[in-house]
């Protein structure tokens, strides 16, 4: 993974640029700076995804008006950079698994969640059939000023809501700590919450969080046998009768 600090180094454009912070990406290098005392971020994609920086581009671009988004203030082509604004708040990861915050005040961030996946695929859908948000973890919301923002379209495509919501709630569950009843209370708030206001049918979604529990074994290999374990248990058993222990 290249460091952001060779950017700002070498391209003349970004030299002005003050580092405030790195954050974890799993492809791109992604910082967030002080530009001209302005606070922005700035994700440099690796050559070989510049297409995910016109996805998320567009999908910045064209949701800005009626979603809870960063704004997308510059796409530079030539050096694979999308300068975005900052948000300033706490990972929604971090909020959920913090022991001192109380249950009432995840089950709201849970109904906001749903609220943005709702108003997210509402916005995209077309004949053809839905966006969907794509990397839909916890990592990639923030709590800002009373809202729920979601940042990081990359992997933005067409498909189907239930794979965004299985990945989110896989999140939920797979995160410290694991697969406890306040993380299954919490999945089923936000399930409720989103099927109470989409005007489509989700199906399929215990087989879906199972098949997005399968897929966080690659990120999580030293948790490989208990996630097995609760896929096979939510697939087969679904996602209510799977929060009693083993």
């Amino acid at each position: 993974m290249r460091d952001i600090q060779e950017l700002l180094d070498n391209v003349e454009k970004y030299k002005n640029a003050l580092l405030q912070k790195r954050f974890q990406s799993k492809k791109n290098t992604v910082a967030y700076v002080l530009s001209d005392s302005h606070p922005r971020v700035l994700k440099w994609f690796v050559p070989g995804l510049r297409r995910n920086m016109e996805i998320e581009y567009s999908v910045l671009k064209k949701g800005l008006s009626d979603l809870s988004i960063p704004s997308p203030l510059e796409k530079d082509t030539e050096n694979t950079v999308l300068v975005m604004s900052y948000i300033i708040g706490e990972n929604i990861c971090d909020n959920i698994n913090d022991a001192t915050k109380n249950f009432e005040d995840k089950q709201k961030s849970m109904h906001q969640l749903a609220d943005w996946f709702f108003r997210f695929h509402r916005f995209f859908k077309t004949e053809e059939g839905f966006r969907i948000r794509g990397d839909a973890t916890l990592r990639n919301f923030i709590m800002s000023r009373g809202k729920i923002w979601g940042v990081d379209f990359e992997e933005s495509r067409m498909g189907r809501p239930c794979e965004d919501l299985a990945t989110l709630c896989a999140s939920l569950l797979s995160t410290t700590p694991m697969f406890t009843d306040e993380k299954f209370h919490l999945c089923h708030t936000f399930l409720d919450t989103y099927q109470k206001s989409a005007t489509w049918t989700v199906e399929h979604i215990s087989a879906n969080i199972s098949y997005a529990l399968l897929e966080r074994i690659q990120w999580r290999p030293q948790d490989e046998e208990l996630l097995r374990n609760y896929a096979t248990k939510i697939r087969t058993k679904g996602l209510q009768r799977a929060r009693h222990n083993f």
